[in-house]
């Protein structure tokens, strides 16, 4: 049975709430987020130098849990967890606090340690991602306090809470909104003196992936890339481009910084000096954005969950029972794409095998459009798939499985603003083929006598067909000439050959 789960984060910076429901498939339970409240609250910007939080900070905090509230009313004091970070651990009036937060949520907090906070920031990043057999770096930088992890599966390796956050940085370094190179390059010192503790030890296990989580993160992510200072994620050379910027304009300038917002912009200068310090101390050659983070970490130790089965697959079942796609001819079109996929001289990498997956899960679910309409049923189904709630789906994920299936079907030249890359078009390819060949959803049980051929990096496809099987199908042989004049649209040759 369904049911719901609530997580409070009362950050240093901000406050949110997050519900998830719970669904139990095959007796694995995946969390679907049905609601989300994020309040800046700035609440480490009203401590004081004797670590007192002021009455206007409390205030303001007060008022957010209220809201936040109203809208726990009903939920089970079994199924909400709420969880207080740096500013409640470190505020000597704390004792004074709780009491009249806690009557203002209506439900108890907890003010976790450093160690437990970057547990659940692992925890939460960790089920945003698909498996993988690689040590992963998480970098958290909250208002107060900035968490570094180093974990293998589900399972943390390194975990360490270091007192500076992009609020705390920002009032103590920039407290007038100046930004100088002086000023900078003393925030920068002061967070490599914090990261000195660890980055040793740290470098020794090392890594293969990292992760940025949270506003600050994702408040940078959205500057560097549609500021163009960074094709994708967070790069050392990006950082020191924004960080010029800021020294020459000497403040932020919201409208020269596309994709900041205007509560992130009031402590970018503490944030992006800390993160390059990451950069600079751990030896960080990019990092990419780590989604969930603490309030999906307490989603998912409420649950009790600890595997390491890929969540998209879970999710890929969920899609093809909610939107009642055709198992039995999906099941005919992933066989056939998969065996055209196979064929294909692709280097054997990372890339290749995340297409195969991806072209996989676009096989299952290329026709979740119907379920709202038949005509132009491949775009309805490529916006379900971008926009849609797809736990472990990252978003690059979400807009790759969107791509093939909106270019599944019909005329291909509508993706050329997209961009993809040759491997891209050639596993989209292999799609194609499949449900042409599978159109009258039935079972090919001799086989099919056809290969794909599209060997080295040029753009010359070749598509190998019995001369006896064509003139058995020929409205297949009809459909398979279309394609070729289709794809050289896209810039590719592409030749039927009778064998």
């Amino acid at each position: 049975m369904d049911y719901l789960l609530a997580a409070v984060d009362l950050g240093s910076n901000s406050f949110r709430l997050s519900i998830g429901r719970v669904v139990q498939l095959d007796g694995k339970a995946q969390i679907y987020s049905v609601d989300r409240l994020k309040e800046s609250v700035r609440l480490a910007a009203g401590l004081n130098e004797d670590k007192v939080i002021s009455e206007e900070a409390i205030e303001r905090a007060i008022t957010v849990l209220k809201r936040f509230g109203e809208r726990l009313s009903g939920f089970h004091p079994n199924r909400v967890r709420a969880v207080a970070t740096n500013t409640f651990r470190i505020a000597r009036n704390v004792a004074d606090i709780l009491p009249r937060a806690e009557a203002a949520l209506g439900f108890p907090i907890e003010v976790i340690a450093g160690q437990e906070e970057a547990r659940l920031i692992f925890s939460g990043i960790t089920n945003e991602l698909p498996p993988s057999p690689n040590r992963r770096l998480m970098i958290d930088i909250g208002g107060g306090s900035t968490e570094v992890i180093i974990g293998k599966g589900f399972q943390p390796m390194h975990m360490s809470s270091l007192y500076m956050g992009c609020v705390s940085f920002t009032r103590q370094f920039f407290p007038d909104g100046n930004i100088t190179a002086a000023r900078m390059e003393r925030a920068q010192l002061a967070a490599r003196r914090e990261l000195e503790g660890i980055s040793k030890q740290y470098r020794k296990t090392g890594w293969q992936e990292a992760y940025g989580s949270s506003g600050t993160a994702k408040g940078l992510i959205a500057v560097l890339q549609e500021g163009g200072m960074s094709k994708k994620g967070i790069t050392l050379e990006g950082l020191e481009l924004l960080k010029a910027k800021l020294i020459r304009d000497g403040k932020v300038i919201m409208k020269e910084l596309p994709g900041l917002k205007h509560d992130r912009s009031l402590v970018l200068a503490g944030g992006l000096a800390i993160m390059l310090a990451a950069f600079q101390e751990l030896k960080i050659k990019a990092m990419a954005p780590g989604e969930g983070a603490l309030r999906v970490g307490v989603l998912y130790d409420i649950l009790g969950r600890d595997s390491a089965h890929d969540k998209r697959d879970e999710t890929a079942r969920q899609f093809i029972k909610r939107y009642h796609i055709d198992t039995r001819q999906s099941e005919r079109v992933k066989r056939i794409a998969l065996q055209f996929f196979s064929q294909l001289d692709l280097p054997g990498n990372v890339e290749k095998e995340e297409l195969q997956r991806t072209l996989g899960w676009a096989s299952d679910l290329h026709e979740v459009g119907i379920s709202i309409a038949h005509a132009e049923y491949h775009k309805h189904g490529a916006y379900i798939l971008q926009h849609a709630d797809m736990p472990g789906f990252s978003n690059d994920d979400q807009s790759m499985l969107a791509l093939f299936v909106l270019g599944h079907h019909g005329k291909i030249n509508k993706l050329s603003l997209l961009e993809p890359t040759r491997e891209k078009w050639l596993t989209l390819l292999c799609l194609r083929l499949a449900v042409l060949l599978c159109r009258r959803r039935e079972d090919h049980k001799a086989g099919l006598p056809i290969t794909l051929q599209a060997q080295g990096q040029g753009q010359k496809i070749t598509l190998k067909a019995s001369k006896s099987w064509l003139d058995a199908h020929p409205l297949s042989e009809f459909s398979l000439q279309a394609e070729t004049v289709e794809w050289a649209k896209a810039g590719f040759e592409f030749n039927l050959v009778e064998t």
